[in-house]
């Protein structure tokens, strides 16, 4: 017992240290449990040979993360993508993975072993990937889009190609033992026969191919049909607890259950998430088993690193480097082609190169699950974990790479795609989300003329078929601005998504026309007060109006009048937009707002005259 705890706590305190820096730092959760693992196995030789046990548990997590890849996956949102998942996300899984197996012969392995190699590193890193692109704002560009879609398509192909990995395994000859049974001898010492439970063992292929059928067909049919009433039997209950362990029961029972007929557990889960995916139960098992995914993964990845191979890398280092480099080099040409073939150009097709061009996560999955059913010999392992690992670490390097790339390649792109604005109007509205729609819908419809702008070209498209014109083109951009009539008109409206992109637009056109009036959409409160010292006229927080009608509808429900509740809502609102002004005078964006003194004193005597404002409200008509 006291052994485990002691184990308990290393794992622990590694990843509590190193993962929030290793975030900090731009480099991901998964990158931050490799370091933790290296940190408490090969550096300071805090865990040792209990780690590869330990990674037989914590490899659960991997089928707790693909059933609840199978709970996004709705088969009606999958047909919408099948364009984009069948052939660009499938072509670039079949060839890198083709290609990479080329090398791997050239390399002198066999050809089962080469295709493991060329599977596992044909698949891409989505935690670091899509990380990176949420923190630099490129989620949303066409690039980027492409980019999900393959990510998508290489989780979704996680599922076969687990199916397919042990149709790989070498049969090596028989033996004849010394009481004279017949015996098939395991492959490099990692064989796994069958369960000491099997439903299948001794059975007919037909028998065989029978039973598996009939299991899955049992998973279907409990999604579909049984989850309901245990769902209802179980909130009967009212213990929070027991969602969770239904959660749990429904993973590992079905994972039990596929072990029992052969097929890997995380088929199962996989299968048993998208048939739950229409479920009304599926936001529970997400939020319960979301902890428990995340964990095992983590420790999962910290085994990964603190099984690290050192001596093998710092003995062999030059050549483990030309693999990673060759790898991310065979996956860039690979990925540059598709982005030509599919019409990505510009910035996009090098986001799109460079974005995917390391192996991933996945790598240490299928590796291990590869060594545990003998199918990749253990040395061949090592140095594929090794190789898997540099590319992950390269990865940031690539991102700076694009980032390079694109500085150098200025606003050509741009100019190409950017429409030709013939009209001008008294409004120019800059970004066209759901937020500028509602805008320009109002303005059109009480006979104003607007003049959009938007950088997304489906976007655009999707407006001009319902009827309503726009212009694609970077609104940010000063010659756009100006060709939009920025020097004529009465309003800017700013819609932008990106809160820096936003800011620099209204400096911008304030410094442009000093007596423009600017409507600027804010992301937060801080983003008020950036935009106010900008030059905005009138700031709208995003959630704020739907926010306070929400609060009103409490107000009503809590036993308040319609009036009173209305007249509460108006009095926050009065205060708030005087409040926002004021601290906006007061706020300084090189000091934290809790280390602004006048900050903090301006906000505590400001809140205590909207507890006097409400009080006094609330006191009116009672006195009437």
């Amino acid at each position: 017992m006291e052994s485990f705890l002691y184990q308990a706590s290393i794992y622990l305190a590694a990843a509590v240290i190193a993962v929030p820096i290793a975030a900090r730092l731009g480099l991901g959760s998964v990158l931050g449990y490799l370091a933790a693992g290296i940190i408490v196995g090969p550096v300071l030789g805090l865990v040792g040979s209990e780690t590869e046990d330990l990674q037989h548990f914590a490899e659960f997590g991997v089928v707790m993360m693909l059933f609840l890849i199978g709970l996004e996956l709705e088969p009606r949102a999958l047909w919408d993508m099948r364009h984009k998942l069948l052939g660009l996300g499938g072509m670039q899984v079949t060839i890198s993975a083709l290609a990479l197996m080329g090398v791997a012969m050239a390399y002198g392995q066999p050809w089962g072993v080469a295709l493991a190699i060329g599977l596992t590193l044909a698949l891409s890193s989505t935690a670091i990937v899509l990380q990176t692109l949420s923190e630099k704002g490129l989620m949303q560009t066409n690039g980027g889009r492409n980019v999900f879609s393959v990510l998508l398509t290489q989780d979704i192909a996680v599922i076969p190609i687990l199916a397919f990995l042990p149709l790989l395994v070498v049969t090596l000859p028989m033996t004849i033992s010394a009481d004279g049974s017949i015996a098939r001898n395991a492959a490099d010492g990692h064989g796994h026969g069958h369960a000491a439970m099997s439903l299948v063992d001794g059975l007919p292929a037909w028998g065989v191919t029978l039973v598996t059928i009939a299991a899955i067909g049992a998973v279907i049919f409990a999604g579909v049909f049984l989850t309901r009433p245990v769902f209802r039997f179980i909130h009967a209950a009212r213990l929070p607890e027991m969602y969770t362990a239904l959660a749990l029961l429904i993973v590992v029972s079905i994972s039990f259950l596929m072990m029992l007929v052969g097929l890997s557990p995380a088929l199962g889960a996989f299968l048993a998430g998208v048939v739950l995916a229409s479920s009304e139960f599926r936001h529970e098992l997400e939020s319960d088993l979301q902890p428990f995914k995340g964990l095992l993964l983590g420790l999962f990845f910290i085994t990964v690193g603190a099984g690290i191979n050192f001596t093998l890398l710092f003995e062999d280092w030059p050549a483990l480097l030309s693999m990673a480099i060759l790898v991310i080099t065979i996956k860039g040409a690979v990925l540059y082609g598709l982005a030509r073939a599919f019409a990505i150009a510009g910035r996009d097709r090098w986001l799109f190169t460079l974005g995917l061009a390391q192996a991933g996560e996945f790598g240490f999955v299928l590796v291990a699950f590869s060594v545990g059913q003998g199918i990749l010999p253990r040395g061949v392992a090592e140095t594929l974990l090794l190789v898997v690992a540099l590319t992950m670490l390269i990865t940031p390097l690539l991102f700076i790479l694009y980032e390079l790339i694109t500085r150098r390649m200025g606003d050509t792109s741009e100019e190409v795609e950017a429409d030709t604005i013939d009209t001008e109007g008294p409004v120019i509205i800059a970004g066209i989300g759901r937020f500028g729609q509602i805008v320009n819908r109002l303005l059109q419809g009480s006979g104003f003329k607007t003049v959009v702008l938007d950088h997304d070209m489906e976007t655009i498209a999707l407006m001009r078929r319902f009827g309503f014109k726009g212009f694609l083109g970077d609104p940010s951009r000063p010659d756009i601005l100006h060709a939009a009539g920025l020097h004529h008109a009465r309003i800017l409206v700013v819609a932008l998504d990106d809160p820096n992109v936003a800011t620099k637009l209204v400096a911008y056109a304030r410094k442009e026309r000093p007596n423009l009036h600017i409507i600027a959409r804010a992301y937060d409160r801080v983003h008020v007060y950036k935009l106010y010292q900008a030059g905005a006229d009138d700031i709208v927080r995003e959630m704020f109006d739907s926010s306070l009608r929400a609060g009103r509808y409490a107000l009503e429900n809590l036993g308040l009048t319609e009036y009173e509740a209305a007249e509460a809502e108006r009095v926050f609102y009065a205060h708030d937009r005087d409040a926002v002004r004021q601290l906006a005078e007061v706020w300084n964006p090189d000091i934290p707002a809790s280390k602004n003194d006048a900050y903090v004193e301006r906000a505590k005597s400001l809140e205590k005259t909207l507890e006097a404002a409400l009080s006094a409200r609330q006191e009116e008509p009672k006195r009437a």
